[in-house]
C-alpha cells in the first residue's frame, strides 16, 4: 500500500490541471452515422467521467470522410458534428474530467468492415447494408497483407488538402470545447504509414530519409499547434516500434519525440505495432505493461512527458510505473470497458479515499453509509 499514491496526484499540463494520472484511451466504437456522435457515444464516454478518470479521450475522429476506418467512425470534417460532441464535452467537464479528442486519418486502412462484420475489406454483404466502398489513400500504393484495397499514392495537392483538413478538424474540436487534442500517428494509419520505411516508398520530399518521412507529421502538428490555444495541451500517439524487420524503431520514436517537443507537443502517447494487420499487430510479446519500456525510453531520452498504455490491469501495477518514473500518465483501455469505475476502485485498492469522498456524491453518500453500517460487524 502506498501512503500518497502518485496515481492520484494532480498533473499540470499547460493551463490544465488533471485530477489524477489516469486517462481513458481512445477506443473506436464503430457506431456513428455520418461521423456524428449519438446517445451511445454519450453514455460510453460519460461513465468514464463518473468513474473518476482525469482525462477522457473520444475514439479516433476522422479529419475527412475518406479518412474513416469504417462507416461507423466518428468524425470532425463537418460543422454538423460539433453540437453532439459539445454535449459530451460539457458533461465530462461538469463531472471533473478533461475532454480530449484524437484526430486521425486511416490512410490505406480505410474503407473497412466494422470488426463484428469481419474487420476486412467491404464486400457485397456490406453494400447490401448501404455501406459502399470508398477510395483509400497512402504515401505509396502498397497494399496491406489481408487483401485490402490498394491505396492511391497521395499527390502533393492531396497532402496540402490533408493538412488543411487536420487544421479544420482541430478548430471544430475547439468549437466543441475540447481541451486536449491528440495527433494519431500510430497503428498503421496514415501518419504512421508516412513514418515507416516499409509503407513509405516515395521519392519526393515526403519519402526516403528519416527527415523526409517525418515531414508530414511535423507539418500537421505545426498546423494544429498554431490554431490550438497556448494554454491547452497537444498529444501525439506513436507506434514506438513497428515490430517488423526493417521498420520504424524505438530510436526513431525518440528522435521524432525530440522534434515534436520543439513544436509544442506536451505528451507522447506510446503504443506500438499496427503497420501490418490489426491496430496493434506486431511481433512483440504481449504481457501486462508490455509497452511501458517504450514510454520509459522516450521519456528519458527525449525529455518529454509520456503516457503508457497496453495491458495495464491492476492499480499497484499502474502505481509502480509512476513510482519508477517510467511514464507520467497511465492510459486504460479495454480494462475500462470491463470496469468503468476502475479509477475509483483503484483508490480503494491503494488505500486512498476510504470514505468515498471522490465518488460522485449521488453514489458516494450511499456507499459511505453502507461502509459505516458494516463497520461494527468487521
Amino acid at each position: 500500500m502506498t501512503a500518497s499514491p502518485l496515481l492520484f496526484s494532480p498533473f499540470q499540463l499547460r493551463g490544465l490541471r488533471l485530477r489524477n494520472r489516469i486517462v481513458i484511451s481512445p477506443m473506436c466504437q464503430y457506431s456513428a452515422k455520418d461521423g456524428i456522435a449519438d446517445d451511445w457515444h454519450f453514455a460510453h464516454l460519460a461513465k468514464f467521467a463518473l468513474g473518476g478518470a482525469a482525462l477522457v479521450f473520444t475514439e479516433a475522429m476522422a479529419v475527412s470522410a475518406e479518412g474513416r476506418i469504417t462507416h461507423g467512425d466518428l468524425g470532425l470534417w463537418s460543422d454538423d458534428q460539433i453540437p453532439p460532441l459539445k454535449r459530451i464535452v460539457d458533461f465530462l467537464k461538469a463531472h471533473g474530467a478533461v475532454p480530449a479528442v484524437q484526430l486521425a486519418h486511416a490512410g490505406r486502412k480505410a474503407s473497412m468492415q466494422r470488426p463484428w462484420h469481419g474487420n476486412g475489406p467491404l464486400n457485397d454483404t456490406d453494400r447490401a447494408r448501404g455501406e459502399d466502398v470508398w477510395p483509400t489513400f497512402g504515401p505509396s500504393a502498397i497494399p496491406m497483407d489481408q487483401g485490402w484495397l490498394v491505396p492511391h499514392e497521395m499527390t502533393l495537392d492531396d497532402i496540402a488538402a490533408l493538412k488543411e483538413a487536420w487544421k479544420a478538424a482541430a478548430l471544430r474540436a475547439l468549437a466543441a470545447g475540447v481541451e486536449v487534442v491528440e495527433v494519431h500517428g500510430a497503428h498503421g494509419y496514415l501518419l504512421h504509414e508516412f513514418l515507416s520505411p516499409l509503407s513509405n516508398q516515395r521519392a519526393d520530399a515526403y519519402g526516403g530519409s528519416f527527415e523526409n518521412r517525418i515531414r508530414l507529421a511535423l507539418e500537421i502538428t505545426r498546423e494544429i499547434r498554431a490554431v490550438w490555444p497556448e494554454d491547452r495541451p497537444v498529444f501525439f500517439r506513436v507506434s514506438s516500434v513497428d515490430g517488423v524487420d526493417g521498420g520504424w524503431a524505438l530510436e526513431d520514436s525518440v528522435a521524432l519525440a525530440r522534434k515534436l517537443k520543439g513544436l509544442g507537443v506536451d505528451v507522447m502517447d506510446c503504443s506500438s505495432g499496427g503497420l501490418m494487420g490489426s491496430a496493434t499487430a506486431a511481433r512483440v510479446k504481449r504481457y501486462p505493461g508490455f509497452q511501458v519500456p517504450y514510454a520509459a525510453a522516450i521519456r528519458s531520452e527525449a525529455h518529454i512527458p509520456t503516457m503508457t498504455v497496453g495491458l495495464i490491469l491492476e492499480p499497484q501495477q499502474a502505481e509502480d510505473i509512476l513510482q519508477k518514473n517510467e511514464a507520467d500518465l497511465i492510459a486504460i483501455g479495454r480494462e475500462a470497458l470491463r470496469n468503468p469505475n476502475w479509477p475509483l476502485h483503484a483508490q480503494e485498492a491503494l488505500g486512498f479515499d476510504p470514505s468515498y469522498e471522490n465518488w460522485p456524491v449521488q453514489y458516494g453518500w450511499w456507499l459511505d453509509k453502507r461502509r459505516q453500517s458494516l463497520a461494527p460487524h468487521r
